[in-house]
């Protein structure tokens, strides 16, 4: 049965445009049940059980298949995830209204939907004949939706009585909406709210804590008055943006102060870029990373950046009295040039809330199920939340989802979601850290799976076509130890006309991975692999990262070639680019290329075609440099871990030799040629890597740094920065020139991917090239996939697809691989810091060597080179007499007592893991030399017990 669906759409240019789309209606659509014998049985995918073994429902005691409306699907999705509960039945119509709402809960429920143990069965009640419902005259989409949902409830009721006789299955209606509730029952259908139904279940009492808590009103503190003004609706908030009254933009709340935040405005309004806000009631119940409207204060309620460390400390959450106190404090006598545009937040445009991991901060009150959680991340606020497990999950790390924030409420509401595991553990300090930095890391599901190729697996006639056979090669790679993921591989052999070949050969990933399948979707949401100390989050799954992908040596494997014809002065005749097929002659480590390299004796082919490119690469990083690519420094830090324990044993700073510096020539070649080549090919659709210079007040902590050791840093271009850097050196400290490109590293920006035809900026200041783009690296950057599939375009090597060439999508891809990039650098950090604790944790207390990076007002940042460890020593503590601090920005120098410290002097401090505050664990240093009475510490402190009653409360500073 055919009928026609009209609706109206507004264009890009503004106008209304009227669509009119056909629908089918049919009577082949089976319930789900098996064995029904009324639709025969037909469905597609998981179906419901038969008799279903729901837990014990004291409201509705008979078998029952379950079936929720949208809001349920939306704001109970903890609990419908729950492995208590089964045998749902999700409407077509829930799933396109949850599909517009909320692209998180969609995926979550198409991946319980696609889990065959949990029996959800997706019912296309739109499109079946006897659950279709046309929209009525002066009834708004949203009545004829519910509408829809209760025939279909109707229907599953009457339908499944057909099924036999004595069948006693029902369908219970889940709903929170009131209305839509009296309607069912009216109309006989059973049906309960979501909190009725679970408090129903007996056997699963838990599950009561998995509830979002919604009515507003209802969770109100009962005594509580108002403390926030009310949040204006979005209608006002857009005519306001519109009409310039409020400004929209990001809320960033602060680490270091919990009654402070900025909001990063949106849009080209440069004056005001950043708006300060400080105290509760401007903050308004945003939280970090909400989308907000704000007021600009007038000039005379301005205010500057608060240098006050504030941390949540209070668990009486109606002292508001004392949170006013707190804000008088922010409030310094400041010159006026340093005072910040200020403004309040008068409405939330779109909440970016996430499930949080931290810990339960236990209620005093005995038998209380209030509590209050504290999250691991500094800028949430604490949240409310009820629980009977409260004794069970104390000093273990939990998840927990904000449900809302009441206007008299001193934080959010919040339900319990998960129990994660011990803290300190290190399974449970992982998942806590990838959830923290949002990093996919659950199993690849079996639709991302269907998508790889067969094994076992060969190259085949049809892989042949447009591809060279250069197997014939004498190909190797060189990577770090233990490397499987190997992307990249090198050649050189010197041509008959006594020119040299090189050739960089790059894993073709993108001949498994076609566009706009699973596979590729996954991929290009994890956008890149994460690297953490003992584990490796892949971007794809093992069968391509670790086998198929993997240039491993003695097996044929497809690639993509790039392949320049050079002089021996290293400069480039012609360049060429092809899919090929390579089979690799060596898996090298660096040392074991170096040792080739470097060997009298050795002169076979492969050693023959390194020596050839060491010698190039030479040359390359000479030119480089003397265009004013920066050579910079970063301490990097490798742990040993014991074979069994896994536990750091040692920690080192990694080496680097010749040849990771040969690798990376060619890799920075490979990366230009393809730049240059794409963007030649596709102006408007490349995608890019840039690297913007610093502005110059970024610079002068080093310019000062520098200063103070009678040193002249110029930094008007990337040139003289590098010729600078290369003229600082001290003959007597001779590790000077690394802490200044430590130093030069920290002035940086941050590189980033673009789409050429959305920026005009291409240049790459750190390598000083004019274009740059990655290509290298396809097994664990969804970037350099894309750049494969431009390339195979412009080369004749495959065909184009639209969305190759729609720039606003590719700039949606950029943003999202911009984001997992950086949440991967902080993932990685957080994993280097977690193993760090670990292993001062088993090492006690030790004495090291130290350089000052950084002077503060109360307190100096150091870094340890054996380690390869930074740190920071505070010179005031609680509850003891403070030293007198004098603080020169200019020099930039810190005087404590009599003793003035410099930026690059060398101390010495005690490491020691202070566990005083179990959910921020951290490493603690103090002063050991000079000697200072009173501040720093003899040396013969071994006994002293962080952990034990004598436990000192450090006062942070900024």
């Amino acid at each position: 049965m055919l009928k026609s669906k009209t609706f109206l759409k507004k264009t890009r240019a503004g106008g209304v445009m009227k669509i009119v789309r056909e629908h089918y209606l049919r009577d082949d659509i089976g319930c789900g049940a098996p064995g029904c014998a009324a639709c025969g049985g037909a469905h597609e995918g998981p179906a419901l059980e038969p008799q279903p073994q729901d837990p014990a429902s004291s409201l509705c005691p008979q078998p029952h298949y379950l079936l929720p409306d949208t809001n349920v699907l939306l704001h109970q999705i903890d609990v419908l995830e729950d492995p208590a509960i089964r045998n749902v039945i999700v409407l077509q119509t829930v799933l396109q209204e949850v599909r517009n709402r909320s692209a998180p809960v969609y995926k979550r429920i198409r991946d319980v939907t696609n889990n065959q143990e949990k029996h959800f069965y997706t019912f296309t009640n739109e499109h079946h004949r006897e659950t279709y419902v046309e929209q009525e005259q002066g009834e708004n989409a949203n009545d004829r939706n519910d509408r829809a949902i209760r025939v279909a409830a109707k229907w599953y009721n009457e339908h499944l009585k057909k099924m036999s006789a004595d069948n006693h299955l029902q369908v219970i209606f889940i709903t929170n909406d009131r209305k839509n509730k009296e309607k069912a029952v009216e109309e006989g259908i059973p049906a309960f709210t979501c909190e009725e139904y679970v408090k129903s279940l007996t056997a699963n009492p838990e599950l009561i804590d998995r509830l979002a808590c919604l009515s507003e009103e209802v969770n109100e503190i009962e005594s509580g008055k108002i403390i926030f003004s009310e949040h204006l609706p979005l209608s006002k908030l857009q005519q306001g943006i519109k009409s310039g009254t409020y400004l929209q933009g990001t809320f960033r709340a602060s680490r270091e102060n919990y009654l402070e935040a900025t909001v990063w405005i949106h849009g080209d309004n440069e004056e005001n870029k950043e708006i300060i806000l400080q105290g509760l009631k401007h903050l308004n119940r945003a939280v970090h990373e909400d989308t907000v409207a704000v007021e600009l204060l007038p000039k005379s309620q301005w205010v500057a950046p608060s240098s006050v460390v504030l941390q949540d400390e209070g668990q009486n959450e109606e002292d508001v009295e004392k949170e006013e106190e707190r804000e008088r404090m922010l409030k310094t006598a400041v010159s006026e040039k340093m005072l910040k545009p200020t403004g309040r937040v008068v409405g939330i445009i779109k909440r970016n809330w996430r499930p949080y991991c931290g810990m339960l901060s236990k209620s005093d009150i005995k038998e209380s199920r209030r509590h209050l959680f504290t999250p691991a991340d500094k800028r949430i606020p604490r949240i409310r939340i009820e629980t009977r497990q409260a004794s069970t999950l104390e000093g273990r790390r939990i998840i927990v989802a904000i449900d809302g924030w009441p206007r008299n409420s001193r934080y959010p509401n919040g339900h319990f979601v998960r129990n994660l595991g011990d803290v300190g553990e290190k399974e449970t300090e992982t998942e806590v850290l990838l959830l923290e930095h949002d990093v996919p890391h659950q199993p690849f599901s079996q639709a991302v799976l269907s998508f790889l190729p067969k094994m076992p697996w060969s190259i085949t006639e049809k892989d042949m076509k447009n591809r060279e056979d250069l197997r014939h090669l004498c190909i190797c790679s060189v990577d770090p130890p233990g490397c499987t993921d190997i992307d990249d591989a090198l050649h050189c052999r010197e041509l008959e006309n006594g020119n040299l070949e090189v050739g960089v050969h790059i894993a073709d990933v993108s001949h498994f991975i076609r566009p706009g399948n699973a596979l590729d979707q996954e991929s290009a949401r994890r956008g890149t692999t994460v690297y953490l100390c003992e584990k490796r989050i892949d971007m794809v799954p093992e069968l391509l990262s670790s086998n198929l992908c993997s240039l491993k040596c003695d097996v044929d494997r497809l690639a993509f070639s790039c392949i320049w014809e050079m002089n021996h002065n290293a400069e480039i005749l012609k360049t060429k680019f092809t899919k090929s097929v390579i089979n690799s002659k060596a898996s090298l480590t660096y040392a074991e290329a170096q040792l080739r390299i470097d060997s009298a004796n050795m002169n076979d082919d492969i050693t023959t075609s390194l020596r050839g490119l060491n010698k190039l690469a030479k040359i390359l990083k000479k030119r480089r440099i003397e265009k004013g690519a920066l050579t910079l420094s970063s301490p990097e830090v490798r742990f040993h871990m014991d074979s069994e324990t896994h536990d750091p044993i040692d920690l080192q700073t990694k080496e680097l030799r010749e040849t990771n510096s040969m690798v990376e020539e060619f890799m920075l070649l490979a990366n230009i040629s393809v730049a240059k080549k794409i963007h030649e090919e596709f102006s408007e659709h490349a995608l890019l890597r840039k690297h913007p210079a610093p502005p110059p007040s970024n610079y002068e902590i080093l310019v000062k740094a520098a200063r103070s050791r009678n040193l002249e840093i110029k930094t008007d271009t990337a040139k003289s920065l590098a010729e600078s850097l290369d003229r600082a050196e001290s003959p007597t400290f001779p590790y000077l020139n690394t802490l200044l490109r430590i130093l030069a590293t920290r002035c940086m920006m941050q590189a980033v991917y673009f789409c050429s035809g959305m920026d005009n900026d291409f240049h790459h200041y750190g390598l000083a090239s004019p274009i740059y783009t990655h290509f290298t690296s396809p097994i664990r950057r969804y970037a350099d996939v894309i750049v494969h599939r431009l390339l195979a375009v412009a080369v004749g090597a495959d065909c184009t697809y639209p969305e190759l060439t729609d720039k606003h999508k590719l700039a949606d891809i950029c943003k999202n691989l911009n984001f997992r990039h950086k949440m991967a650098q902080y993932a990685q950090r957080a994993s280097v810091a977690f193993h760090t604790q670990l292993f001062f944790k088993s090492k006690g207390i030790v004495s090291e060597e130290a350089y000052i990076l950084f002077v503060r007002k109360n307190a100096i940042v150091v870094l340890i080179p054996k380690y390869g460890l930074e740190g920071t020593v505070f010179f005031e503590e609680k509850d003891k007499p403070n030293p007198r601090l004098i603080y020169d920005d200019e020099i930039p120098s810190l005087k404590i007592e009599d003793t003035v410290f410099h930026v690059f002097d060398k101390v010495k401090v005690k490491i020691m893991l202070d566990s005083s505050n179990l959910q921020h664990q951290k490493i603690r240093m103090s002063l050991v030399e000079p000697q200072i009475p009173g501040i720093s510490i003899p040396t013969d402190t071994s006994n002293t017990d962080l952990n034990g009653p004598e436990k000192k409360k450090i006062k942070l500073g900024k």
